[in-house]
Formats: C-alpha cells, sequence, structure tokens
C-alpha cells in the first residue's frame, strides 16, 4: 500500500540543544527546531498518523506500508527517487537512552554476517555504514538513531542516500518532522511501538479484501 504526500516543506534547522537542567514552574520548554519530536512539543503540520509514528508531507515522498489484515503495520518505508528510508520506533527507558547499544548490537550483527560497519558521525550523531550483500547484489546501508524521551527512533537509508547523506533530501526531511507518539503504558525496554493504518484505510482495505471476486470463465 502506497500513499504519496504532495505539500511543500519548510527548510531545514539545526536543532536547538535541550537543556539538561530543570525548568523553573513559571518557565515554558521550547520545542526543538527540528524532530524527531515527541508528540508532546511537536508544531503543528499535515502528518500522516500510523499510531505511534506520524510522517509529516513532504513532496515527492511516498509512504509504503505493510499490514496485516488487521491494519497492524509491520514495515514503513519511505520512499523518494531511487532513495529509501525505512522507519522503525522502540521503547526506551526514561532514565536513558538505548542507540549506543542497539548500534553496537547491529554492528556485531552484520559482522556475523561477514558484513564490515563502520561508524561515523553524522547530523544526529554517531551512525553506522555498512556494505552488505543481497540477492539483488552489493547494498549500501546507513543505520541512523535517535533517543527520545521513553523511545527511540531507528532510520535506515537505502540507496544514494546510505553513503551520501545529502542525497536524502526529502527522506531527511521527513526524518526531521517525524512525531512519535509513545503513549503512557509501560512497555519492556526495545519493544516496538504499535503502528497501524489510519482508520479509513483500514476499512477502504478490508472492504476491498471482503469484496467477492471476479468470476473466472
Amino acid at each position: 500500500m502506497i500513499f504519496s504526500r504532495k505539500r511543500a516543506e519548510g527548510a531545514r534547522h539545526a536543532r536547538d540543544e535541550r537543556d539538561a537542567g530543570v525548568l523553573d514552574a513559571e518557565e515554558t520548554p521550547q520545542a526543538p527546531a527540528r524532530g524527531p519530536y515527541d508528540v508532546s512539543e511537536a508544531p503543528d503540520a499535515p502528518r500522516l498518523d500510523l499510531g505511534s509514528l506520524q510522517i509529516p508531507a513532504v513532496p515527492d515522498v511516498e509512504v509504503r506500508v505493510q499490514a496485516d489484515p488487521q491494519g497492524v503495520i509491520q514495515q514503513v518505508v519511505l520512499v523518494h527517487g531511487q532513495n529509501a528510508l525505512q522507519l522503525g520506533v522502540f521503547a526506551a527507558p526514561r532514565s536513558e537512552g538505548i542507540w549506543d547499544e542497539v548500534r553496537e548490537e547491529i554492528r556485531q550483527s552484520l559482522f556475523n554476517d561477514g558484513a564490515a560497519a563502520q561508524e561515523v558521525e553524522g547530523e544526529y550523531g554517531t551512525e553506522l555504514r555498512a556494505r552488505v550483500r543481497t540477492p539483488d547484489g552489493i547494498t549500501d546501508l546507513r543505520f541512523v538513531g535517535i533517543d527520545g524521551p521513553r523511545w527511540m527512533v531507528r532510520g535506515v537509508y537505502q540507496g544514494e542516500a546510505a553513503t551520501d547523506p545529502v542525497a536524502a533530501g526529502p527522506l531527511a526531511a521527513c526524518l526531521d518532522g517525524l512525531v512519535v507518539d509513545r503513549g503512557q503504558e509501560a512497555k519492556p525496554v526495545r519493544e516496538p511501538l504499535p503502528l497501524r493504518l489510519p482508520r479509513e484505510v483500514a476499512e477502504q482495505q478490508a472492504q476491498q479484501e471482503g469484496a467477492p471476486q471476479p468470476r473466472q470463465v
């Protein structure tokens, strides 16, 4: 299933540093200049609501999802031209981020599969780049992780965007405008946060699957 969004996106800005101190009661915390945002601090903008993730509208970016018959999403991939960005969002503890540990586990897994991975510094901190062998040939991957309040977003770039961040363009704008709705439920650390199709889309899909099929003659 593909969603194509066609709305202009503003220029990207550098991320504000968050104040680690305690705010006075009369102070109002300022939202960071770019996301991924927690739902509590996200600016208003048109987005595709997938439950725990809300995808911003960025020109010419397709949102491709794989969902089960109940509308539960198994995979979210954003596509622009020959580049792709796979997104995942996971529960994290309140006290600390988990990207450092997750990144090391990814690196070790790649190593066990015979693929070397290199850590590089990117816009969101330390990234992981690797070249892996797939049925379609050698593929470059770039893993990005962003720790938020009780959540972590993981993005995996493919295509030219995996080796040249400038080529990510609109996909990077999607990541910058992403919103996470963690919810208040207690969840095991690293458990994927639930993603679902918008109600109207799920109902349409159910109707299509339940419709009688044309008789073959």
